[in-house]
């Protein structure tokens, strides 16, 4: 079984090359060109030294003088030889070296376009971890034979010049040398045999201790808050030793069989030495030609070497290729129509019906939920945990499809519009807030086209104005990895600002404000209720849409600003109507918003707009 596995590894290894060359075949030439003509210059090297023992060593030690023309001849030879030697190991060199890193670049580039292109659902099935390892050390693992495939393919063809050579020169020296080439062959193989399932499962735990370490320190927080520490230290060591004596093992094997290697051709040309002399004593043949011979076996055995190189990078490459097209060839379950919302100058209109959906373990998230919102108006989502609030805010921006029932904009379900359609249209704010290591208007813009004044405004509007205008270069500021420099309510108004600059007709806001002081938020809401999204650039442009608001929210002060209010509780729709109303009539929903309350007390009246300056203001109002 396992000669069998070496032997499919070996077969899909050079299939693998064989997608590198089709890919890369002008490159592939150029350097299998210079590898085939430093390999000929190699053996060219055996001929001009044979010359040179015939014609200036020999004659040196038998007439006491060499002729100067001789010794020019020889060096200029060398020299020669030398230097078109050097041309063919930069053209192997450089070739190998571009058609490895295209390949890893494609590769690379291609895994993050399907990383972006698959649902959430795949995601949420794949550790982060796993995808970052994929995306670099797998890809890199699976090209890494193509660094030494030039020079293998250019030794081959010296090793057909050289052994012809050693025919040419002396027929019973060449066969007597060459009787080392089973035993390099079969020692290569045995190697092969014992480090390729070393190979294969050092690969595997690349991408497990990868896995572990972005886990840690992507929890970083956790850890250190729960004092977890060591627990975490002892998990990453436990993987990161198994990899290390895994590859230790390999080494230890390695550090075997590189000296045998080594040898053979060196006992190889000993014996031929033996046979030379007594063949030179004889008369049968030239003191060159033993030189010419011993040499040309010490260099034909490095191209059975080269190959051993190339070989025992197949079962890390065959790895690795299969995780990039696991990858590449995943489908998710994410189709899309080739509709357009046909109202695109007013706020939408949203409707669920018969919706239910399912986690991937078969618990029950959502059931048979109807609801529907018109445009401009704004309803509150309330819940206890676990309820379905933030699962319905995935499928209201379509990052996962429901098991059953539709969610329709204007009319359209979500499965039918375009690719790209919903995101023109509707914009979510989830709860935790991702900032990226770019500018405030970097941040905002996202790489949307918009000036620096409707930036502005989407930072009047989500309350973040104030601490930016105090930022030290203003929008130009940059905000660190995931906005470390900012607090967590900052971060949530920056991802709300973000949202509302591209003026959607829906905005969902899935508890987006969740970190932010109870009077900021209610100000946020009352502007968006206010102005409705609008840029305020100009009159030609004030006709903005009234943005259809949907909000997750726990705080009186916010509900109370919803028209409708809709109670969910395990998974469906217990009861809907104005917050004054479920109060009065709903025990369950009064209990809720009470408890909460009971923390975090606030008046239960809307908050108006708030004009800078006046008694009352935060310090991050605006200037």
């Amino acid at each position: 079984m396992s000669r069998g596995r070496s032997r499919s590894t070996t077969r899909r290894g050079f299939a693998v090359l064989g997608v590198a060359i089709r890919r890369e075949r002008w490159v592939f030439a150029a350097s299998t060109l210079g590898s085939v003509l430093f390999g000929a210059l190699t053996v060219a090297d055996a001929w001009v030294l044979g010359w040179a023992t015939d014609h200036a060593i020999v004659p040196a030690f038998r007439d006491g003088e060499v002729g100067t023309g001789v010794l020019w001849t020889v060096v200029a030879l060398f020299v020669g030889v030398a230097m078109l030697r050097a041309v063919g190991i930069v053209a192997r060199r450089l070739g190998a070296g571009v058609m490895q890193y295209r390949m890893q670049a494609h590769d690379r580039r291609a895994v993050t376009r399907q990383y972006l292109a698959l649902p959430m659902a795949w995601h949420q099935r794949h550790p982060t971890g796993q995808l970052l390892s994929t995306a670099s050390s797998d890809v890199e693992a699976a090209w890494g034979p193509i660094a030494p495939l030039p020079m293998a393919v250019g030794t081959i063809a010296m090793m057909v010049i050289a052994v012809a050579q050693m025919l040419a020169a002396d027929v019973v020296m060449a066969v007597v040398g060459l009787l080392v080439f089973p035993a390099v062959v079969a020692t290569n193989l045995i190697y092969q045999h014992f480090t390729s399932p070393l190979m294969t499962r050092a690969q595997a735990l690349r991408g497990e201790v990868s896995e572990i370490a972005h886990e840690s320190f992507d929890g970083a927080m956790v850890v250190k808050t729960l004092g977890r520490e060591p627990e975490e230290t002892e998990r990453f060591a436990a993987k990161a030793l198994e990899l290390r004596d895994v590859n230790i093992r390999a080494g230890r094997i390695r550090a075997a069989f590189d000296p045998t290697l080594a040898a053979l051709p060196n006992l190889g040309v000993l014996v031929v030495l033996a046979v030379g002399v007594s063949r030179v004593l004889s008369g049968a043949t030239e003191p060159g030609d033993v030189v010419t011979v011993a040499y040309l076996l010490t260099i034909v055995s490095f191209p059975i070497r080269s190959l051993g190189w190339l070989l025992g990078e197949f079962p890390r490459s065959v790895v690795g290729f299969d995780r990039v097209r696991a990858v590449l060839g995943a489908t998710g379950e994410m189709a899309y129509g080739d509709r357009s919302f046909p109202h695109p100058d007013r706020g939408a209109r949203l409707e669920v019906a018969g919706l239910s959906y399912s986690h991937a373990d078969d618990q029950t998230l959502l059931r048979d939920l109807d609801l529907v919102v018109e445009p401009g108006r704004t309803v509150a989502l309330v819940g206890a945990t676990a309820s379905g609030k933030s699962t319905l805010t995935s499928l209201l921006a379509r990052l996962v499809d429901p098991d059953s029932g539709a969610v329709t904009v204007d009319g359209v379900d979500l499965r039918d519009l375009a690719r790209g359609e919903l995101a023109g249209t509707l914009a979510v704010v989830p709860q935790t807030a991702f900032v990226f290591d770019d500018t405030v208007r970097g941040n905002v813009a996202l790489g949307a086209a918009v000036s620096d004044e409707a930036v502005w405004h989407a930072l009047r509007t989500a309350q973040a104005d104030g601490f930016v205008a105090a930022l030290p270069d203003g929008l130009d500021t940059r905000l660190g990895e995931r906005g470390t420099s900012l607090s967590g309510g900052q971060r949530q108004r920056l991802a709300l600002a973000r949202a509302l600059v591209r003026r959607p007709r829906l905005l969902v806001l899935d508890d987006a404000t969740s970190a932010v002081d109870p009077e900021v938020e209610a100000r946020i809401l009352a502007a968006l209720r206010r102005d409705g999204g609008s840029d305020g650039t100009s009159d030609d442009e004030a006709a903005a849409p009234d943005t259809t608001l949907v909000v997750v929210a726990y705080r009186k002060a916010t509900i109370s600003l919803a028209d409708e209010v809709v109670f969910l509780a395990d998974g469906r729709i217990a009861d809907r109507g104005t917050h004054a109303a479920l109060l009065a009539r709903n025990p369950a929903y009064a209990r809720l918003v009470n408890a909460y309350e009971q923390e975090h007390p606030l008046s239960d009246e809307p908050a108006g707009p708030v004009t800078p300056g006046t008694p009352g203001t935060p310090e991050e109002a605006r200037p």
